[in-house]
């Protein structure tokens, strides 16, 4: 028959005789911290094997470092500019002209006191000119964006690419004589050591960027602010678009990150 249960150094060891064998049941009167009952050697007649070691799940009161983001270089692809070379950071706009969302971002820069670059596409520049020499008028530097934003410009032989970069260039001076257009940037990034050597002959540096918050994709403007953010560093060159199709989030993400470059870093005008 069951015996009355023996308590141990606070622990009740319950013993029950059954068909000549006898089984063990452990209770500590700790179960809601079972690593806190006694060694198993304190424990007179208790099998090591029956207290409870220390959990595997213990939660480690030393935050585990941050994972760091990815190294990235000062130099762009193929020798293309990255990075300004100084702490202030650069905002750039690709696409436009735009006649409804590049007055927009126009005033957004004017309010937030910052310059920036504006790399033209030059179809559209030929369509909107008035907003070319507002860009010029405002301080804002100019970038040669190709004829019609041509991701495979750079594969094409180095005379078409430079009927089209020069095309793009008279169409833009053509609105504002005399503009100076210091840099090229490749449609899509998708440089080339042709397109490159082309753009240097034509008197343009090649521009890359460092930041990409992929405002194309529409992810709106929340989004957008902290992308830009999370990846600005010191000198870095933002990539944005103010053409190209709807850039409300844009439009929208502009006021505060502006102002959340200009505190951290400063914004430079590029030249």
């Amino acid at each position: 028959m069951p015996k009355r249960p023996a308590f141990v150094g606070g622990v009740a060891l319950l013993v029950m005789l059954t068909g000549g064998y006898a089984t063990t049941a452990l209770r500590s009167d700790t179960d809601a911290q079972p690593w806190l009952t006694r060694p198993a050697a304190t424990v007179p007649n208790l099998p090591p094997e029956s207290v409870p070691a220390d959990p595997p799940d213990v939660a480690d009161p030393t935050p585990a470092p941050a994972t760091k983001p990815a190294p990235r270089g000062k130099v762009g692809p193929h020798g293309t500019q990255r990075l300004t070379g100084k702490k202030q950071v650069a905002v750039t706009f690709d696409d436009g002209p735009d006649p409804q969302w590049t007055p927009k971002v126009l005033d957004s820069l004017r309010a937030a006191k910052v310059k920036a670059t504006f790399c033209l596409v030059g179809s559209k520049v030929r369509s909107h000119p008035a907003l070319v020499v507002r860009i010029v008028r405002e301080g804002h530097s100019l970038c040669n964006h190709s004829w019609q934003h041509d991701l495979k410009l750079g594969e094409k032989p180095e005379p078409e690419i430079a009927s089209d970069l020069a095309r793009t260039n008279r169409q833009i001076q053509q609105a504002v004589p005399g503009a100076e257009i210091d840099w090229y940037r490749q449609p899509g990034g998708k440089w080339t050591p042709a397109v490159i050597k082309v753009a240097r002959e034509q008197g343009m540096a090649a521009l890359h960027w460092d930041v990409d918050p992929a405002d194309w994709e529409k992810p709106g403007a929340a989004v957008i602010a902290k992308r830009v953010a999370n990846q600005a560093r010191p000198g870095s060159i933002v990539l944005l678009h103010d053409g190209g199709g709807d850039r409300s989030g844009t439009v929208g993400a502009c006021p505060g990150m502006l102002r959340s470059l200009r505190a951290k870093y400063g914004i430079l005008r590029l030249k």
